[in-house]
């Protein structure tokens, strides 16, 4: 049971990523199960979208806990916040598509751990004075995210992917570009 409600939705990221107006059907189809097999598990799209989210969450707070355990500076742990959840950022990338649309508030509720950690650390490093301060934390941590939403949106190339987001979020950020090419540059 839990298998198929897996599969199911690791082909409705695949399916919402090339399309986010997929429906129902079309996930059915290409998982290799029937409409009724998807409502079985999934009374709703929603319930899809929500149950999709929620896996990202918890993908993405395991990462955030591996990076906050770090004593790095700021930008440092953006830098390593971003390397280690490009993949999923990449690969749930649908979900961006999704909180602007009637789905928004859903996603937008169940997103508010990771708001929350990217916007404590945007703060601490607005309080260090590594990052700028023309926004609020939450705002600029929402506006530097996207960024990494956006480029993984692109499909571009893992490698080129993840340094791109991390360079251009962190001048989002207000650090300075050569010192977000170095950070950038030191990842593995």
């Amino acid at each position: 049971m839990n298998e198929t409600r897996d599969r199911i939705l690791d082909v409705a990221v695949e399916v919402l990523g090339e399309d986010p107006d997929a429906g129902v059907g079309e996930i059915a189809s290409a998982a290799g199960v029937v409409r009724r097999t998807v409502y079985g598990h999934f009374p709703s799209r929603l319930d899809l979208i929500r149950a999709l989210t929620e896996r990202a969450v918890t993908e993405m707070s395991a990462m955030f806990a591996e990076v906050n355990a770090s004593a790095a500076a700021p930008d440092a742990m953006w830098v390593a916040v971003v390397a280690r959840i490009w993949p999923v950022a990449h690969r749930y990338r649908v979900l961006l598509a999704l909180r602007r649309g009637e789905y928004g508030a859903a996603i937008h509720g169940l997103l508010g751990p990771v708001d929350e950690f990217l916007a404590d650390l945007v703060q601490q490093g607005q309080d260090s004075d590594v990052f700028a301060r023309h926004l609020s934390a939450g705002v600029l941590s929402q506006v530097a995210y996207g960024a990494v939403f956006a480029i993984a949106d692109n499909d571009l190339s893992n490698e080129t992917g993840a340094r791109a987001a991390m360079i251009t979020s962190l001048l989002m950020l207000g650090v300075p570009e050569p010192r977000a090419i170095a950070l950038a540059g030191n990842q593995p």
